[in-house]
């Protein structure tokens, strides 16, 4: 009987001892797989902050050709409106706006909407309006690079306090 007891303690003790090491080898790959994911969200982070800086100097100089428009009382967003001495944009009553959150372009020419391909649209006119979609497509990168920089932060804070914890 002691010889049987003695068997089932011996068993119950190197179970006990196998579970621990179980639980130490979890941790320990959990430890690899967030260093991982770490170094990964990490070197996205760098790409975006690069591609923004990339798209800054973009936006800066296309700006030259617009001034911004917002009225306060009415308005929530503002739009960037082509500057006609600037392009030299002389046919009729054009006025080409981009939305500041680039989520719209708008062509209006003799007070009636036009579309935004605005094929009509010739010569220095048409010229004002691959501007205005250039940089409507600039500023639209540069907000979802924003949004992406602001997520991927959060990431690496995650990771970052997780293993500090380990």
């Amino acid at each position: 009987m002691k010889k049987i007891v003695y068997i089932l303690l011996v068993a119950a003790l190197c179970a006990a001892c196998h579970r621990t090491s179980r639980v130490e080898q979890y941790r320990a790959e959990k430890h690899i797989q967030d260093s991982i994911a770490l170094g990964e969200q990490e070197r996205s982070l760098a790409y975006y902050q690069q591609q923004l800086e990339l798209l800054t100097p973009q936006v800066d100089s296309l700006m030259t050709y617009f001034k911004y428009e917002r009225n306060e009382k009415y308005q929530d967003h503002g739009y960037y409106v082509v500057q006609n001495a600037k392009l030299k944009v002389y046919a009729g009553d054009l006025r080409i706006m981009v939305r500041d959150d680039a989520q719209d372009l708008v062509v209006y020419r003799n007070g009636k909407r036009l579309p935004e391909s605005a094929d009509a649209l010739q010569g220095k006119s048409r010229e004002a309006l691959e501007c205005a979609q250039h940089l409507q497509t600039v500023m639209a990168d540069i907000h979802e690079l924003e949004n992406r920089i602001r997520k991927t932060s959060l990431e690496v804070q995650k990771y970052q306090k997780r293993l500090q914890k380990n």
